[in-house]
C-alpha cells in the first residue's frame, strides 16, 4: 500500500495512537506602494508584466535598494509578536530555480532575521487561550506567479503550457514562522485556525497588510507530523503550501493527520515533501520533495547594506502598535453585553472587525450588527467571498444607516441602496436618486393612494370604521405595494384611520 492509495483513519483512532505536532509559516504581502528593492508599484491585478523593472527582473547590472517602509512594518510585526528585533542583521541570497522567480535566487533573511523569540495569544472557540511561540519573522522578497494553462486543475500537471506573470516578483514579504507547537491533541486543526486568525486579525490591526487570503496577500503553509504517543523523535512533516482560507487551514491539518496515520499504520514512511490543498474536496495531493536549508545554498547578499535599527527608533514603532484586537474585542463584549457565544458567532463569520469600525463611524450597535450578519453576509456568501472582502466600507454602512434613521430611505430600500454600494454605483445618496428609492412624504400623494386602496377594498375599509384597526395592515401594505415601497409606513397608516374615522 502507498501513501497515495491509503484510507483515511477515523480522527479518533489517529488520536488514540499519536501526538500531532505542528508548525505554522505564514506569508504577509505588505502595504507598502512600492517593492521590497525597487520602485515598482505593487497594485494587485494590474495587466501581466506591466509592474516590472530591471531589479526586480533581475536583468544584469541592477541594484536593490532596500524599502524603508518594509523594514518598519517588519519591525512592528515583530513587537506586536512580542519578539526581540535584532540591532544588526544581512539579507542573504536563497539560491533555487523556479521559473517565478527570475533573478534564480530570492533576497530573504537567513541567520540574522528582523525579529525573534516571540508569541501569540491565541483564543480558541470556548474562550480557552494557547500560546504559539514564534521563531522568527524575517523580510524577503515575494515571487512571480505561474499560471498553468490547459489543464483541469490549474496545476502543472496536465497543462499544455505556462504563463508567466513577474508582476508581484519584489513585492515585500515578511514571513512568520512558529516554533513546533506540541501539546494540542484533538485540537490540532482547532488551534492551526485560531492562530492564523488571530494573525490575520493583529497584522490588520497594526495596518501592514490588507490581509486578503483570496488574494494571496497572506498565505499560510502548515507543517503536519506524527509521532506515537510516548515517543520522544518527532515524525516526518510535510508541509502543505498556501492554504488560503481559514477554514481551510482547518480542513487540511486534520486531513493530514488522517492520511498521515493511515501511511503509517500501513507500516509506510510518510514522505517529507510540499503538498498542495485541494479546496474542492478538503484533500491534500503530493507536490515536490522538501529541501533543506542546505539545498538553498544561503550566502550574504552582496548589495546591501545589513539592517540595523536603533533603539531608540524600535522604541518609537513600538508606541505605535495599537489595542490588540483580541484585548478590543473583550472591551466591546463587555461593553455590548454580548454572550460567549454570540461572540464567538461574530469572529467566526469575520464580522466583528467590521462591526466595530461601523459603530465608530457613528451608527449603533444593534443595527452596525443587524447589517454585516444578515444582508451583507448573505451578500458574501453569494459571491463566495470574506466578508471583508466585499467592495463595500463600514464607513458607507455607517451612512445607509444614518440614512434610515432619518427617514429619509426605509429598510427595504436601504437593502437596494447596499446593492448598488456593491456594484459601485456612487454615494449611497447619489443611489437614492438614481434608483428612487427616497421615502415618499407628499400626503396628498399618499391620501390619493390610501383613497384608491380603501375603495378597492370596500369590506377592509367597513371593517376598519367598525372599530377593527388591525385590518388597517391589508390597506398599508396595498399602499406600500403602490409606491414601490417608498412611502412612509407609519404615516400611511395614520392617513388610513383618519379616512376611516
Amino acid at each position: 500500500m502507498t501513501a497515495a492509495t491509503v484510507d483515511l483513519v477515523d480522527y479518533a483512532d489517529v488520536l488514540a495512537t499519536y501526538e500531532p505536532v505542528l508548525g505554522m509559516e505564514v506569508h504577509v504581502e505588505l502595504g507598502t506602494q512600492t517593492k521590497m528593492f525597487c520602485a515598482c508599484p505593487t497594485e494587485f491585478g494590474a495587466e501581466p508584466n506591466t509592474q516590472v523593472c530591471p531589479v526586480c527582473l533581475g536583468l544584469p547590472g541592477s541594484l536593490p535598494v532596500v524599502n524603508a517602509t518594509a523594514v518598519e512594518s517588519a519591525i512592528r510585526i515583530g513587537l506586536a509578536l512580542n519578539c526581540s528585533i535584532t540591532p544588526w542583521g544581512r539579507f542573504a541570497r536563497k539560491n533555487y530555480f523556479y521559473p517565478d522567480q527570475p533573478k534564480n535566487y530570492q533576497i530573504s533573511q537567513y541567520d540574522e532575521p528582523i525579529a525573534t523569540d516571540g508569541y501569540l495569544d491565541v483564543v480558541l472557540d470556548d474562550g480557552s487561550t494557547f500560546r504559539v511561540e514564534i521563531e522568527r519573522a524575517h523580510m524577503e522578497e515575494d515571487t512571480g506567479k505561474s499560471l498553468h494553462v490547459g489543464g483541469a486543475t490549474g496545476r502543472i500537471h496536465g497543462a499544455s503550457h505556462s504563463l508567466l506573470d513577474y508582476n508581484r516578483a519584489g513585492v515585500p514579504l515578511v514571513e512568520i514562522v512558529t516554533k513546533t507547537i506540541e501539546g494540542t491533541g484533538e485540537r490540532a486543526p482547532e488551534v492551526a485556525r485560531a492562530y492564523v486568525t488571530a494573525l490575520r486579525d493583529l497584522l490588520k490591526a497594526l495596518g501592514v497588510s490588507d490581509v486578503r487570503m483570496d488574494q494571496g496577500s497572506l498565505r499560510c503553509d502548515a507543517n503536519v507530523s506524527l509521532m506515537k504517543i510516548g515517543a520522544k523523535e518527532f515524525g516526518t512533516r510535510t508541509e502543505t503550501k498556501n492554504v488560503n482560507s481559514l477554514k481551510s487551514v482547518e480542513v487540511a491539518v486534520r486531513y493530514e493527520m488522517r492520511r498521515q496515520a493511515a501511511v503509517l499504520n500501513a507500516g509506510d514512511e510518510v514522505v517529507q515533501e510540499t503538498r498542495h490543498f485541494q479546496e474542492a474536496d478538503g484533500t491534500t495531493s503530493a507536490g515536490r520533495r522538501k529541501e533543506t536549508a542546505e539545498d538553498y545554498r544561503y550566502f550574504p547578499e552582496p548589495d546591501l547594506e545589513p539592517v540595523a535599527p536603533d533603539a531608540e527608533w524600535i522604541e518609537e514603532l513600538r508606541a505605535t502598535i495599537p489595542e490588540l484586537p483580541w484585548l478590543r474585542r473583550a472591551r466591546i463584549q463587555e461593553e455590548w453585553a454580548l454572550s460567549n457565544e454570540v461572540m464567538r458567532d461574530l469572529v467566526n463569520a469575520g464580522a466583528i472587525d467590521l462591526i466595530i469600525a461601523t459603530v465608530d463611524a457613528g451608527a449603533p450597535a444593534a443595527a452596525a450588527r443587524s447589517w454585516w450578519v444578515a444582508y451583507l453576509s448573505e451578500k458574501a456568501n453569494e459571491r463566495g467571498v470574506e466578508l471583508d472582502a466585499l467592495p463595500i466600507t463600514p464607513e458607507q454602512v455607517a451612512a445607509v444607516i444614518a440614512l434610515v434613521a432619518a427617514d429619509k430611505v426605509n429598510n427595504k430600500g436601504a437593502r437596494q441602496v447596499i446593492d448598488g454600494l456593491l456594484a459601485g454605483e456612487g454615494t449611497p445618496e447619489e443611489i437614492i436618486a438614481a434608483r428612487g428609492l427616497g421615502v415618499v412624504r407628499d400626503d396628498s400623494a399618499l391620501k390619493e393612494a390610501v383613497d384608491t386602496a380603501l375603495a378597492a377594498n370596500p369590506d377592509i375599509a367597513e371593517k376598519i370604521r367598525s372599530g377593527k384597526v388591525a385590518a388597517a395592515g391589508k390597506i398599508v401594505g396595498d399602499v406600500m405595494k403602490a409606491t414601490r415601497g417608498q412611502a412612509d409606513a407609519a404615516r400611511v397608516r395614520e392617513l388610513v384611520l383618519e379616512a376611516c374615522a
